[in-house]
């Protein structure tokens, strides 16, 4: 464990002017933000905010790579972007959008869902058809006697086949893109989406020193995201993650927090295995943030 041998800052990179920058439209769902219009997304991913892609694409649904909208954003980045005045809340209008032009598109949306659901319900069928003759043909092939009582037994199976089988509909759960959170005129639905602004607490002391760290180096020109699987609160890189990996693993505390000497070893050995320096990030009282490096140079 040592100290950054200098307290010279690298180059900080210049904070975007949000007057010139748009001011994108949120969606809250269960106090999560999402962004759904194209636009949205380019607005933020120019101000250097990653976010998380949730959505696919239509019946090819959790896709590794190429997943759609809509964007969660971290609390952090909903915070910035607040605090930067380039983002608000979606009125009840906006997400309403062209009243009967809407409506025509929901009510064509459900037919297109009947008319894939009785085709693949007829699918499904023809293929637990197959399976069975697959199945009974095979187990009576190597038997010569009692053919006749075989054949009338897998007709007997297909009839109750068709007599009993159903294809459930949470087969055709998809996720869409789409510019609004909901295309429904249930009012339980949409009071679902309507969550309280802003979302976070206002003394979450965890939070704000989450937020001051986000800002700090964001400031300095790094990107980050959730490092929720690596054990941290930030993976830090030193450029769009789609062109670097990340170089970093935050672990935001506060200046008074106790840490036990294990967990400090495990993040260490972590992010050695990883490839990662382990950051302890603390925002310190005259508002900036004190950064530790932790390094794994072996056992003792």
């Amino acid at each position: 464990m040592d100290e950054p041998p200098s307290t010279e800052e690298p180059p900080v990179c210049e904070e975007e002017d949000s007057s010139s920058s748009r001011v994108v439209g949120l969606s809250l769902c269960d106090s999560a933000p999402l962004l759904w219009r194209v636009e949205d997304l380019r607005s933020v991913r120019s101000q250097g905010l990653v976010g998380a892609l949730l959505g696919s694409l239509s019946r090819t649904p959790r896709q590794n790579v190429r997943l759609g909208r809509p964007l969660l954003l971290l609390p952090e980045e909903e915070r910035l972007l607040t605090e930067r005045h380039a983002a608000a809340a979606l009125p009840p209008a906006n997400q309403d959008g062209g009243g009967a032009d809407l409506r025509l598109q929901v009510e064509q949306h459900k037919e297109d869902q009947q008319r894939s659901y009785e085709e693949q319900s007829v699918l499904a069928l023809e293929d637990r058809k197959s399976a069975l003759l697959r199945a009974m043909t095979s187990s009576h092939a190597s038997s010569e006697s009692g053919a006749g009582t075989a054949d009338e037994a897998l007709r007997d199976r297909l009839e109750a086949l068709d007599r009993n089988f159903t294809f459930p509909r949470s087969a055709l759960a998809v996720q869409l893109s789409t510019a609004r959170a909901g295309l429904t005129y249930c009012p339980e639905a949409r009071a679902f989406l309507q969550a309280d602004w802003p979302i976070r607490g206002q003394n979450d002391l965890r939070c704000d020193a989450r937020y001051q760290v986000f800002r700090d180096l964001r400031g300095r020109g790094f990107y980050l995201t959730s490092a929720g699987k690596f054990g941290g609160d930030f993976l830090v890189y030193p450029g769009d993650p789609l062109r670097f990996h990340a170089h970093f693993i935050a672990v935001c505390l506060s200046l008074d927090e106790s840490v036990c000497l294990l967990d400090v070893l495990a993040v260490a050995r972590l992010g050695s295995n990883v490839k990662k320096t382990v950051l302890l990030c603390s925002p310190g009282t005259d508002g900036g943030v004190l950064y530790t490096s932790l390094q794994w140079s072996g056992m003792v």
